[in-house]
């Protein structure tokens, strides 16, 4: 019986063994499935990709978009301006090489012209009003571009309209320390100052002038600043070469903000609350005007009074004088006047951005933006003509791709084509501010290249420093103009370089500290990642402060093709250099930051300021030893990260911490915004790049706060100092926090 069950047992496993493997082979088995998106979540940048861009960036193209953008001057809201829109628009719009998507995007904003019917006029007049010199209302014609209608006169936007006479003085750069030593020998109360560029703001020159009770100010550009010493347009200055002739003069905007002027901190759209235009601060509070130097070599070479020091000479063949104040005993000017009549008037007017979209194809929400502006003061060849004939090319070349179906962004590619730049970065300021939350949440970083090309010699760029490693990446992929074996990378080196003691020697990549083109919304107000670059010249052999032509109506495409960069070699490595980081920021799985990079640029900072500052405010009793922690915290923090990311397999990860690692890169510099630190600057809240007066290499709002303690020694400026010390103190913890993996 027992054995009978045994073995009707051992059967009963025999036939269930069976049965199981007949299962096991025998029923077909559905296949796994991969879900279609898991390939592209994973995706990295690919480099055939990169290469083709790379070959596609035709300087022809460059050339002739050129050519278009400069046949006509395009002043923001000009009938030249709307020509520039439609231009752009339907390169974006093309069915062949186009974006996803492009639009134009109005601002109604506050810009300030001169009058087309009472030119400005600078006048000497003696007692009795006769006139017995009168400045250049326009510029001499070399070629018909300084003869078309719709070159703008000379004029200083913003400045108020008048007719302020006076004597004349010569004031240098307008700074204030050149006011308060002119003021020492001479009442400047109801004269007329006459200031070169360079030292000082443009708007500031007028602005600290009023405090004075000076009533006018003229400014022009001092040959030994911008022409090495020369003057003559027979045979030095354009049109035989790149140097400013006599009568040119530079415009620009005489505003210390950025942004429409009515509208702070709002987008500039019909319906938006405007501000009274008497409550505009950080303009001209007198009348101001620019012209050329050789009108200012007549007026200042006539100056009685003083020798000026030594640094205040400049190029001309005469002795710079302060002033008696005006004019010497023995000068046909003797006894006379100089007159401003400025008939400047202000008008709210729509400007137009362009708008152009590729999407992403795995993270549609988050953004990498490309820009640059499109209004000039003339033909605005080199400014900023010769950034918009790049973008068109890389727009064009990556239009291509995605309209053939080779390539598609990882991320959204937002490229914006900037209105009324010159008259305060307003475009891309009133962007900001329409889509401030948006922008500071989804925004990976932005790429700004204004003026392409100053010259054909080396790459400059200037960035946040988490970019560096991306830049130096993208340079060592292209060729330097000129050169069938070298990099940009190898190139730019050899002009300009630093040692890093992670590195060892590298290019020398600056810092977006200022407002000077419309990465300044970007970095000072939203936070976000940047890099600004062009092409520049050997600063060993030219002590020019920018371009001859800059602002100018010699600023044209032959001067562009002739001077600057003929055969646009310098463009095709800028537009190559700068696509490449594109595509870089748009398609790499991790983002191409380096957090260590940033913490070695705190460092630099540190140090200027433990051994600039130290000394003095432990005798204050204020310990920087707050700083230093934040400081070495946040080389911690980089330093975890980065192993982090050097021990995990990104591509085989679940997708969200891919995007958590993303997230803390993109974050980490909006931890660096304290919106009240700098209550007098608008539109900075960046601790670390704002703005800053000191000349010291270091924590812009700490050197400010010093500065002015050390000049008052009021109690209450080293408590500013102190409140510094801790805004910037914080800030570097907070982002060191933001870099860490959770809590």
């Amino acid at each position: 019986m027992i054995k009978e069950a045994v073995i009707g047992t051992l059967c009963g496993l025999v036939v269930l063994t069976i049965g199981i493997l007949i299962g096991h082979f025998g029923i077909e088995k559905k296949s796994e499935v991969v879900p279609s998106w898991l390939n592209d979540v994973a995706k990295d940048v690919d480099e055939k990709i990169i290469q083709q861009f790379l070959s596609e960036v035709d300087t022809v193209q460059i050339q002739e978009n050129l050519r278009e953008l400069t046949k006509v001057p395009h002043l923001a809201t000009s009938p030249g301006d709307e020509q520039t829109v439609q231009f752009v628009l339907n390169r974006w719009q093309d069915p062949q090489t186009g974006l996803d998507k492009a639009w134009r995007q109005e601002y109604k904003v506050y810009l300030s012209f001169p009058d087309p019917n009472n030119p400005n006029k600078v006048t000497v007049v003696n007692q009795e009003d006769s006139v017995l010199f009168s400045v250049r209302e326009k510029e001499k014609p070399y070629y018909p571009d300084q003869e078309d209608p719709q070159v703008v006169q000379p004029y200083a936007a913003y400045s108020p309209a008048g007719h302020p006479r006076g004597k004349l003085v010569y004031a240098n750069q307008g700074k204030p320390s050149d006011y308060e030593r002119l003021n020492q020998t001479i009442d400047l109360r109801g004269t007329i100052a006459i200031t070169r560029y360079g030292g000082e703001g443009r708007g500031a020159k007028a602005i600290n002038a009023a405090a004075y009770g000076v009533v006018g100010v003229l400014v022009y550009t001092d040959p030994l600043d911008i022409n090495d010493g020369l003057m003559s347009d027979t045979n030095e200055t354009y049109p035989h070469s790149w140097y400013l002739p006599p009568s040119g003069v530079e415009r620009g905007s005489y505003t210390k903000d950025f942004g429409d002027l009515l509208t702070p901190y709002l987008a500039a759209k019909e319906e938006t609350y405007r501000i009274s235009p008497e409550d505009i601060s950080g303009i001209p509070p007198i009348p101001t005007q620019p012209i050329g130097f050789e009108d200012a070599r007549s007026l200042i070479c006539e100056l009685a009074g003083d020798p000026a020091p030594s640094e205040w000479q400049g190029g001309f063949d005469c002795t710079y004088n302060y002033g008696g104040p005006g004019f010497k005993p023995t000068s046909p000017f003797n006894s006379s006047d100089v007159k401003l009549d400025i008939f400047n008037q202000e008008k709210t007017i729509n400007s137009s951005n362009v708008m152009g979209v590729i999407t992403g194809s795995v993270e549609p929400d988050r953004y990498v933006i490309y820009g640059n502006h499109r209004d000039s003061w003339v033909h605005g060849a080199i400014d900023p003509s010769s950034g918009t004939s790049v973008m068109l090319e890389i727009t064009r070349v990556l239009g291509g791709m995605v309209k053939q179906g080779k390539w598609r962004p990882r991320r959204s590619i937002i490229f914006g084509s900037w209105g009324a730049e010159e008259f305060g970065l307003i475009g891309s300021a009133e962007y900001t501010e329409e889509y401030f939350t948006k922008l500071s949440e989804r925004t990976v970083g932005y790429i700004n290249v204004d003026i392409a090309v100053f010259a054909n010699a080396t790459l400059r760029a200037s960035a946040m420093p988490s970019m560096q490693s991306v830049i130096f990446q993208a340079t060592q992929q292209v060729n330097a103009p000129g050169f069938d074996s070298m990099s940009v990378y190898d190139n730019w080196i050899r002009y300009s370089n630093r040692t890093s003691p992670t590195h060892g020697v590298i290019p020398r990549v600056g810092y977006l500290n200022g407002a000077g083109s419309d990465y300044a919304a970007f970095v000072h107000y939203l936070g976000i990642a940047s890099i600004d670059m062009s092409y520049t010249y050997d600063r060993s052999k030219t002590n020019a402060r920018i371009y001859p032509a800059y602002h100018t109506a010699y600023d044209t495409f032959h001067y562009a093709s002739n001077f600057i960069d003929p055969g646009f070699v310098g463009h095709q490595a800028v537009g190559r250099t700068a696509g490449n980081i594109l595509i870089r920021l748009a398609d790499s799985l991790l983002l191409p930051f380096n957090c260590s990079d940033y913490a070695e640029s705190l460092e630099d900072y540190l140090n200027t300021a433990v051994t600039s500052y130290q000394t003095q405010l432990q005798a204050k009793g204020i310990s920087m030893e707050p700083l230093k922690h934040a400081v070495a915290n946040f080389r911690r923090a980089a330093e975890q990260l980065d192993k982090v990311i050097q021990s995990s397999d990104l591509a085989n990860e679940t997708p969200l911490k891919v995007r958590k690692i993303n997230d803390q890169l993109m974050l980490m510099d909006r931890a660096f915004l304290n919106p009240l630190a700098f209550p007098d600057k608008y539109g900075f809240r960046h601790v670390i790049w704002a703005s800053s007066s000191s000349g010291k290499p270091t924590f812009p709002g700490l050197a400010d706060a010093f500065a002015r303690a050390e000049s008052s020694g009021s109690s209450s400026d080293w408590q500013k100092v102190h409140y510094h010390l801790s805004v910037v103190s914080q800030a570097i913890e907070g982002a060191a926090d933001m870099l860490n993996e959770v809590i």
